[in-house]
């Protein structure tokens, strides 16, 4: 069994992968910041209760995000399994080209599984922390990345800034003009990212003089994609299953 790890700005994603498959996944919060043994701790528990024999971890792949989680993390994961970790980010080798030495290791891993899985020129948008809409074509080129505040990021601060508004449901309200407080932030939250996310991918197929295949991904990816004909598939595991093609990549180069 190889385990997957993806530190992400709020949570760390674990995939359990049998061959192709992800047979287990599950995910953490990321704040606040935990110590090693804090790590290892809850680390142990989760796997516990998802019933995953430790001995049959054989690898570990890591990606992150998060600079100063990354150590702890690798430490207590080699504590827990007795196995060296390998990280997996931007600077493994791929078929894929890119300009930017800046871009992070989730949207790497979502160019890369979204070039080796769908034909032609993609666009993976990720509902994460922040929204990303990573363009790569059928060559490997990465094309750019469209980087905006997340839909929950943007609630918080709606919230933390105002005297009257509260936290509300993350649920698509049945229309447009909402009727009280709730709906209409859960209108301008859904229906105006949505809107965001649509405008956004016809002006880079306008850009790019084609139409792209759409691809979403992260936490709240599954409220949007069924409301648009744009989005053509929801795949929540995208990212960690990018990672894990970065691990059978470096793996096959020997560099770990």
């Amino acid at each position: 069994m190889l385990l997957v790890v993806n530190i992400g700005n709020s949570n760390i994603r674990f995939g359990v992968f049998e061959g192709d498959e992800c047979v287990n996944s599950w995910v953490m919060n990321t704040k606040p910041y935990k110590t090693e043994d804090e790590l290892y701790s809850q680390f142990k528990i989760a796997f516990k209760n998802y019933d995953i024999d430790i001995n049959r971890i054989k690898d570990i792949a890591v990606g992150s995000v998060v600079p100063h989680l990354t150590y702890p993390v690798r430490k207590s994961l080699q504590r827990l399994h007795n196995i060296k970790t390998t990280l997996v980010s931007k600077n493994t080798p791929t078929e894929l080209t890119f300009m930017s030495p800046q871009m992070g290791t989730d949207l790497y891993a979502n160019a890369y599984y979204a070039f080796k899985k769908y034909e032609g020129t993609k666009i993976v948008v990720d509902f994460g922390t922040a929204l990303t809409l990573t363009c790569v074509d059928k060559n490997g080129e990465i094309k750019g990345v469209v980087i905006a505040p997340g839909v929950i990021t943007s609630l918080k601060s709606l919230i933390g800034s105002t005297a009257q508004l509260s936290d509300i449901e993350m649920r698509t309200p049945k229309q447009t003009l909402g009727k009280d407080t709730e709906e209409c932030m859960q209108s301008g939250v859904i229906f105006g990212f949505l809107s965001m996310v649509e405008g956004l991918i016809d002006r880079i197929n306008k850009e790019l003089k084609e139409e792209t295949y759409v691809i979403a991904t992260g936490g709240t990816g599954h409220i949007f994609a069924p409301l648009t004909s744009k989005i053509k598939i929801y795949d929540r595991l995208h990212t960690i299953k990018g990672l894990r093609e970065l691990y059978i990549t470096q793996k096959k180069e020997g560099l770990q």
